[in-house]
């Protein structure tokens, strides 16, 4: 025999009431079965994705990061080492993940490519690390770095004050954006990578106008001066100069909505 489910029901007095198969006249539900399948919706187009790509690498980690590379190095030729090494390291990244991209056509980035070639174990704990304390952590720095530079102009020379509740109205900004629509959300992403493009422009170009002039920064006198080098401060030299690289990992998060992954 097959057990009828146990449906209860609860009175307006607040009671579980007698199980809803055994009222007269009730009646088992039918469950249609479909063979049709969901599928996102392609709508990031290819400039939308390059937006998203760049947009995420220039991110505030390129505004955040230099200070922590120059202080761990030492000095400044060690500095532009790493920052040399780190993006050979990135580009190999990002030239693996394109691969994996276009052989493995499912959203998902990391949990999908672990979950479907170490299993479902691995999987599962990269995606509640990502999402307990990777994903967390990376979202406060985003924000602060956001709002501190966003204000930093209004009060200066004087301290921006508390940024708590400017740094949540920014979170649930862009929670809201990303849940409301995809087209939204790439449209945005759009206009702030051209803003973020100009201003590093705004600082590499006078500074390379300057080096055509023949103006030589003191900066570059001994930039291999050995005895301002920590060896035990490079890691977090590294570090800093990953960070600011990360980011060539999240069009792989979206693949079933890109309209042609393989370009």
């Amino acid at each position: 025999q097959t057990a009828s489910p146990l449906v209860s029901w609860i009175s307006s007095c607040g009671w579980l009431g007698t199980p809803a198969w055994r009222s007269p006249g009730w009646k088992k539900p039918e469950v249609k079965e479909t063979n049709k399948a969901i599928f996102l919706r392609r709508k990031i187009t290819l400039v939308r994705a390059i937006t998203l790509t760049t947009g995420t690498i220039v991110g505030s980690g390129i505004f955040i990061s230099p200070k922590g590379v120059l202080e761990n190095s030492g000095n400044v030729g060690v500095s532009l080492l790493i920052w040399l090494a780190c993006g050979i390291l990135s580009l190999f990244g990002a030239l693996s993940y394109a691969d994996l991209g276009t052989s493995i056509k499912k959203s998902g980035g990391h949990y999908i490519y672990l979950l479907e070639t170490l299993g479902p174990l691995p999987a599962f704990l990269r995606l509640w690390a990502e999402f307990v304390m990777i994903r967390p952590a990376n979202m406060a720095v985003v924000s602060l770095a956001f709002g501190r530079y966003l204000i930093e102009p209004l009060f200066a020379p004087c301290h921006a004050p508390d940024l708590a509740v400017k740094l949540i109205t920014v979170i649930a900004l862009i929670i809201a954006l990303n849940c409301w629509s995809v087209t939204w959300s790439a449209n945005i992403q759009t206009v702030l990578t051209v803003l973020k493009v100009v201003t590093i422009g705004l600082i590499i170009i006078p500074g390379m106008m300057a080096l055509a002039n023949g103006k030589t920064p003191t900066n570059f006198q001994d930039a291999f001066d050995p005895s301002s080098l920590t060896l035990s401060k490079l890691p977090l030299a590294f570090y800093s100069g990953m960070f600011a690289y990360g980011g060539w990992f999240y069009i792989n998060f979206v693949t079933e909505e890109l309209v042609n992954p393989e370009r």
